[in-house]
């Protein structure tokens, strides 16, 4: 596929290309961007590259990721690989723990499963590193002992979770408050944060290889505290866990192949919101239109109304991924947009806080996601450990008829989705759009600017961008014109813009003629580096 052009910006003209051949890699953060850069220098592969970055965001970047968190992967070696590393519920809790109740606690013991990211690391490097394991912590921990600068965006998304986690009352949210809200308040931009916690875990798990945090030291210290403060995590929970292959699905858009990870993720969205918009002719529309905007939303509108019904862990599914990427389907879909949006869409079939990045190097490519899920997570953090303990189970419904609802030993529902492209059986590269439900909807409008209006890389993350929340109503971001939204709501959408709306960060490695292009958008603290 041939990009747009490299030396014109339609937006935010102060970003340039970053090329090179031989590595790259693209993270939110510019600390987790050296990280990785350091293992390529040192002769590690992509994978090296990409596991030090993704170790060194749950240090940097705290906030949105951390040890206790889950993860997914795609990578290239020649043909394309999927890993689901997320973590399933406790054996312990059943549905009785959740009588009265309408939605899973958010902040709570009842919304942790089982963290999964470093059996990602591990699982990942055993089949691709080259450098040994110890290696690809040093930067984490060099961070996590020595301190470093908070940067900007960092501490602004802090700042903003600063009330919801101090407000939490329970000896189960003590050390986390200690940990990261040690002045009982989030660190200012440019200040320095350590934090022995993560130092002294971080070394104990790079040298059991990740054994330590599933069956050791580790697992011993998260089960002592879940028994301790009202938990239901135990070793057998933490030691029954494994990261697993996984097939990753695809569809055609244009002349590129988009490929996501299967259920239990929402990637699935993005496939078949491609696959309405297949047969509608949208770069007969200018990209900065009110018409492209309108259908891309409504059949982003129509895709999340199937995904929200049918998705869950795939144990469990009524519906299968094949059925609901069909052609003939998608069809029957698309039939649904008018000129006027749907006010509520409803699911078709019958009833049967995130960090990304990105790496590369001559032979690998690599789509990294991990995330503890809102924010910090659970708010929970056993003591000593700096493992920030994600929240996923929040991703259930306790409606015990929906497929994703909640059961011991199951996974939720997941928002975290790393994303590839091919053409031709080739690799294109990888990309991935931080932000819960935004995330499909980021994968889609890179997908459309790259194919439908030929932006190059940088520009197709910068460009402005919409999200769809729920019935009508739709987001848009500051710097889409009015002349789009007024075009908006007189098709019935319920437009509203807010400065302090997300957006999603993301990230894109692109790979043409042998040359590696990459981005960082400019909605987080992100570097592309190559070389």
């Amino acid at each position: 596929m041939s990009l747009g052009n490299l030396t014109n910006y339609p937006y935010l003209s102060t970003r340039r290309v970053i090329m090179g051949s031989r590595g790259a890699v693209a993270a939110s953060q510019p600390l987790a961007t050296i990280a990785g850069m350091e293992m390529l220098w040192a002769g590690g592969s992509a994978v090296d590259a990409a596991i030090a970055s993704a170790i060194a965001l749950t240090v940097v970047e705290p906030m949105a990721n951390g040890i206790g968190a889950d993860a997914f992967a795609l990578v290239w070696d020649g043909k394309l690989h999927g890993l689901n590393a997320s973590g399933k519920s406790p054996q312990k809790l059943t549905l009785k723990q959740f009588a009265g109740l309408n939605a899973v606690p958010k902040y709570d013991w009842r919304a942790v499963t089982v963290p999964g990211a470093v059996s990602a690391w591990r699982t990942l490097w055993e089949r691709w590193g080259r450098l040994p394991f110890e290696n690809l912590f040093a930067p984490a921990i060099r961070y996590a002992e020595q301190g470093f600068p908070v940067s900007p965006m960092v501490s602004l998304a802090w700042k903003r979770l600063e009330q919801n986690y101090l407000s939490l009352v329970g000896k189960e949210f003590d050390c986390f408050k200690q940990v990261f809200f040690p002045n009982s308040r989030a660190p200012r931009a440019g200040e320095i944060w350590h934090s022995p916690a993560h130092t002294q875990t971080l070394r104990e798990i790079a040298a059991t290889g990740g054994e330590s945090f599933y069956r050791g030291k580790i697992a011993q210290q998260i089960a002592d505290f879940a028994a301790d403060t009202g938990g239901y995590l135990t070793k057998d929970d933490l030691a029954a866990h494994k990261a697993e292959w996984v097939q990753p699905i695809s569809t055609n858009y244009r002349n590129l192949t988009v490929w996501e990870i299967p259920p239990n993720t929402q990637g699935i969205a993005t496939l078949i919101a491609l696959n309405i918009l297949s047969g509608l002719e949208l770069s007969r529309y200018p990209r900065e239109s009110a018409e492209s905007y309108h259908l891309q939303i409504e059949a982003m509108k129509l895709a999340f109304a199937d995904v929200h019904r049918y998705i869950a862990d795939e144990r469990f599914l009524a519906v299968t991924a094949a059925h609901l990427l069909s052609l003939d389907y998608a069809a029957k879909r698309r039939a649904l947009i008018t000129e006027q949006a749907i006010a509520v869409a409803q699911p078709g079939l019958p009833k049967g806080g995130t960090v990304y990045l990105a790496a590369a190097d001559g032979e690998l490519i690599v789509s990294f996601i991990q995330s503890n899920f809102t924010g910090f997570g659970s708010g929970i953090l056993p003591a000593a450990t700096g493992i920030a303990l994600q929240n996923r189970g929040y991703g259930f419904s306790l409606d015990p008829q929906h497929p994703n609802h909640f059961a011991p030993g199951k996974r939720p529902f997941h928002t975290i989705i790393p994303g590839f492209l091919t053409q031709d059986h080739q690799p294109i590269g990888a990309f991935g759009v931080m932000g819960g439900a935004m995330q499909p909807q980021g994968h889609l409008q890179v997908v459309v600017n790259l194919a439908d209006y030929g932006l190059n890389p940088q520009a197709a993350l910068d460009a402005p961008r919409w999200q769809f929340v729920s019935d009508s109503t739709v987001l848009l971001e500051q710097t889409a014109s009015q002349k789009i939204a007024q075009g908006l709501v007189q098709r019935g959408h319920n437009v509203q813009q807010n400065p302090d709306d997300f957006f999603g960060r993301g990230q894109i490695i692109y790979k043409q003629n042998q040359v590696l292009i990459t981005a960082s958008e400019s909605r987080a603290d992100g570097l592309a580096l190559a070389w």
